[in-house]
């Protein structure tokens, strides 16, 4: 009888990877960068073009019980946008496949496009095709961004170096506490339909989560300033889980300093109300989309002068495996513990 491995056994990236060993190898000569990194990119004509898809399910993705369809629309559009941009490109294409259950009506859709539209306009993409299709239930939604780069300038998630300075945009965490907030206050109506929240005090964590924005300006910045990142991802499943993902991609190994973590005191209470850690909440929290980003120590004095940009750890060899330094010098294993489709523990 033949075994039968659970998807949980693998979890998501174990599944991915195991799908996708036979395809490490490519064999059309315009393939660049294929399985393994935010994008895929293909060569035509001495340009290089990118290639990123994403899906969001309702129910695992996006609950509709808090999550208004304008903002999805747009969420949808800059979470891919942010593949883009972490290659060191500019998106310039947009197609989104949809499905949905006639649980939906026009004017829904109608909403659910105009946020589609409003990120389009903000970040310079063309929508420019895609399907439609029915569902049993909810909604499901594929979008595919196309972008592009010079072949000079394109970041891979392959290239830290030993000694290369870890370095993030924004802050972390954020999205996380407002995704706790909502879920919360979903509890509450459930249990009293009659109830007000009041959101008045959440109204940073609650946008980051719902209406996140992708790190087009720290990208241009890098350029303006001529600082060519060694390697870059953007923080989707959480800084753990990105960190550990360039370090595999490069062979190397990291230190992680928690106190210098950046986290916003808005992200830093919330979570302190949920009793999480705002240290845990930014290393896991996951759906930040900023850029997590490694560079050559020779740029640590133009990364100085930003003040969107925190160096959070360096590159050590991979003998050193992957760790966090808490402000008392202590040493931890650093492990991704953020969200993981299919894992058992999620």
């Amino acid at each position: 009888m033949n075994k039968r491995t659970e998807l949980s056994e693998l979890g998501e990236f174990g599944v991915i990877e195991r799908l996708t060993k036979s395809q490490q190898q490519t064999t059309n000569i315009s393939t660049l960068m294929g399985v393994g990194d935010d994008c895929a990119a293909i060569m035509y004509d001495g340009k290089v073009t990118l290639v990123s898809s994403d899906c969001l399910v309702e129910g695992v993705h996006f609950d509709m019980a808090y999550t208004p369809l304008k903002h999805l629309g747009y969420k949808a559009a800059t979470v891919n946008f942010s593949d883009i941009y972490a290659c060191n490109g500019q998106p310039t294409q947009l197609l989104i496949s949809l499905a949905v259950s006639n649980r939906y009506c026009v004017e829904a859709l109608d909403e659910l496009y105009e946020g589609l539209h409003l990120a389009c306009q903000r970040y310079g993409v063309d929508l420019v095709g895609g399907d439609m299709a029915s569902s049993n239930s909810g909604m499901f939604l594929s979008l595919t961004a196309l972008g592009q780069c010079d072949k000079e300038s394109m970041v891979r998630r392959s290239g830290a170096k030993v000694h290369d300075l870890i370095c993030v945009s924004g802050n972390l965490g954020a999205a996380y506490a407002g995704l706790l907030v909502l879920q919360r206050e979903k509890a509450v109506f459930l249990a009293n339909p009659n109830s007000q929240p009041d959101l008045s005090d959440y109204q940073y964590v609650i946008e980051r989560h719902l209406k996140p924005e992708a790190q087009k300006d720290i990208v241009k910045w890098l350029s303006d300033n001529a600082v060519l990142p060694t390697a870059m991802i953007d923080i989707s499943d959480g800084l753990a889980s990105e960190t550990l993902h360039i370090c595999k991609q490069s062979n190397v190994g990291c230190e992680l300093y928690l106190d210098k973590l950046p986290v916003d005191y808005e992200a830093s209470r919330t979570l302190e109300e949920f009793h999480i850690l705002p240290d845990t909440g930014a290393l896991n929290g996951g759906e930040d989309y900023e850029l997590l980003f490694t560079i050559n120590q020779n740029d640590y004095s133009k990364i100085q002068t930003n003040k969107d940009i925190s160096v959070i750890g360096h590159i050590t060899d991979s003998s050193c495996g992957c760790n966090l330094v808490t402000p008392q010098n202590t040493t931890i294993e650093l492990k991704a513990r953020g969200f993981n489709h299919y894992n058992r523990e999620v």
